[in-house]
């Protein structure tokens, strides 16, 4: 009779199409909303997502270097002669095979030759990988790493001349130019070494070399962790520290401190001498300026700073 139940077939029972389970029933997870749809470069098989994988392979694959470690290369005829004729340090040059042979190429080759600089001929496409794609012209140099010196080594240069130990520190120097150019002023005006940080500062690469017109190769270098453990350590060992910043207390020249076992502390033209380096100095002094002047670029900055300790420790 209608409405029975009970009587066969009236439910059927397996478990497709159950209209017992309806769609409030087991089958709920399968009516919920999956979300948004993926951008194309999160979804495995889409186009975009395989190209960024592609990409992101050949990233891990590239060598990477560094700053301040390892060789540095410099590519192309015009940097490489230039580099040649200030006599940095090369440890191989490298020449492309059919490459036409200009002007430049024939007075790298005489410089080599002067130099004894080991000459490699290698494929385009093995330059390539070696100077990272730069546009080299079919010329590229390789620079060893840098030999940078201790704090020993500077003070023992120091004794050997007989002479007060004179010592520049830069502090938070960025640009190698600058750097070259402190390193220059340092050999001209008797410095027995430079001290640099390790991070956040420009090091030893090509174009401190270049700017320092060879002088890198006479002034030792030491390159430290910390400056402020470095300045007590030299403080232990009897010198004086004196920081250059705008707002000094007294002129550099007439400082009663320079006459003696020495470190001078140069700062960013822009920032100046950090918080922690300016404090550990026995006294911050200055470089009088006129004509309206602020103040001056950290490479001119040492140069005059060093000239001013000279003529004082003359006069004295």
């Amino acid at each position: 009779m209608p409405g029975n139940s009970q009587r066969r077939g009236a439910i059927k029972k397996t478990g497709k199409g159950n209209p017992t389970a309806g769609s409030g029933g087991r089958r709920r997870k399968g009516l919920e909303g999956k979300g948004p749809t993926p951008k194309a470069a999160d979804r495995p098989n889409h186009k975009s997502y395989k190209m960024a994988n592609a990409a992101a392979k050949r990233e891990q694959a590239r060598p990477k270097r560094k700053p301040g470690t390892g060789a540095e290369w410099v590519a192309g005829r015009n940097p490489v002669v230039e580099l040649m004729r200030e006599a940095v340090p090369i440890e191989t040059l490298y020449v492309a095979d059919g490459i036409e042979r200009d002007e430049r190429l024939r007075e790298i080759f005489s410089l080599a030759a002067e130099q004894h600089v080991n000459i490699l001929e290698v494929t385009r496409n093995e330059l390539d990988k070696l100077t990272l794609g730069a546009t080299h012209q079919g010329v590229g140099a390789k620079l060893g790493p840098f030999q940078y010196a201790s704090i020993d080594d500077v003070l023992a240069t120091a004794a050997e001349r007989g002479e007060d130990p004179l010592v520049v520190m830069l502090d938070g120097i960025t640009d190698p130019r600058n750097l070259g150019a402190i390193i220059r002023s340092a050999s001209g005006f008797g410095a027995h070494g430079v001290i640099i940080p390790e991070r956040r500062a420009a090091q030893v690469t090509a174009a401190a070399w270049k700017t320092s017109a060879g002088a890198a190769a006479r002034v030792p270098v030491v390159r430290v962790t910390n400056l402020t453990r470095t300045l007590n350590e030299l403080k232990d060992a009897q010198l004086m520290v004196v920081g250059l910043a705008a707002d000094g207390e007294v002129a550099i020249g007439d400082s009663t401190l320079v006459d003696g076992p020495l470190v001078v502390v140069v700062g960013s033209e822009g920032k100046g001498l950090s918080r922690l380096v300016g404090e550990t100095c026995d006294q911050v002094v200055s470089i009088p300026m006129g004509g309206g002047l602020e103040s001056l670029n950290a490479g001119v900055a040492a140069g005059v700073a060093l000239y001013a300790v000279g003529q004082a420790r003359k006069r004295n």
